[in-house]
């Protein structure tokens, strides 16, 4: 945020999920053309999208060994329901209060041209603006030191001190399949075994992994680059997209 002269906003992200649940390909949604991002098919929420309007919004889960709600909200819905309303980021997060303990855990971003926020239900609701920097969150809290957060912000910070603007670099950063050792790894509830394969940035799994990593920039001028790279079991390639967005 704000942390490189070239763009005021610059996002490396992946997105760990079943490769078993459907998903459809970075584009805008065909019932709202207004929206652009990847889309969850079984659930219809996203992950990480923008409006043409210069807002945008990612989230990621909050790990902990709870029992699932069967009733609890898809946290995806908060995404798409950022983008189709008319709210700024702030008046947005500020109408969540009522219903975030509804949902299991998250850790949202909501972003326009005011300024970014960063919210959580987890353990209870919090919302704080962000400053100009660096900022980075897995599924803890923002900027809990898990190893590969450390590391994939560490190589952030390089690629935006050195003036890079081809991407390859952070699609190197969010690739790495280095795993932690055990000592470095959180104690989230899910087993050594799992915590292991977890702890890398790029997860490569037969059931579970990185579905898709993506390099979102946006410029002073509104100028904005989204590009999603996408994977299958075992980190089979499927596919990339790449779109040049107007921000009004």
């Amino acid at each position: 945020l704000d942390a490189y002269q070239r763009y005021s906003l610059v996002i490396a992200a992946n997105r760990d999920e079943y490769h078993a649940r459907p998903t459809a390909p970075a584009s805008y949604w065909d019932d709202s053309p207004q929206i652009f991002g990847g889309r969850d098919l079984q659930q219809h929420g996203s992950w990480l999208a923008l409006a043409r309007d210069g807002r945008w919004v990612a989230i990621t889960n909050v790990r902990r060994m709870e029992i699932p709600d069967p009733a609890a909200p898809s946290r995806g819905g908060l995404v798409s329901g950022y983008l189709r309303s008319t709210l700024g980021a702030r008046a947005y997060g500020e109408s969540l209060p009522p219903i975030a303990s509804r949902y299991a855990g998250f850790n949202l971003h909501l972003g326009d041209r005011d300024g970014v926020w960063y919210l959580s239900n987890k353990p209870q609701f919090a919302m704080q603006p962000l400053t100009p920097g660096l900022h980075a969150v897995s599924n803890a809290s923002l900027d809990t030191p898990w190893p590969k957060l450390v590391a994939l912000k560490s190589k952030t910070a390089q690629w935006c001190a050195d003036g890079e603007t081809d991407p390859t670099g952070l699609f190197a950063a969010l690739a790495d399949p280095q795993v932690a050792s055990d000592a470095e790894l959180p104690e989230t509830g899910v087993g050594l075994e799992y915590e292991r394969l977890l702890s890398s940035t790029f997860i490569n799994g037969a059931d579970y992994g990185t579905r898709s990593s993506t390099v979102l920039t946006i410029d002073a001028g509104g100028h904005a680059v989204f590009r999603e790279r996408r994977f299958g079991p075992h980190a089979a390639f499927l596919g990339e997209t790449i779109e040049y967005l107007s921000l009004g």
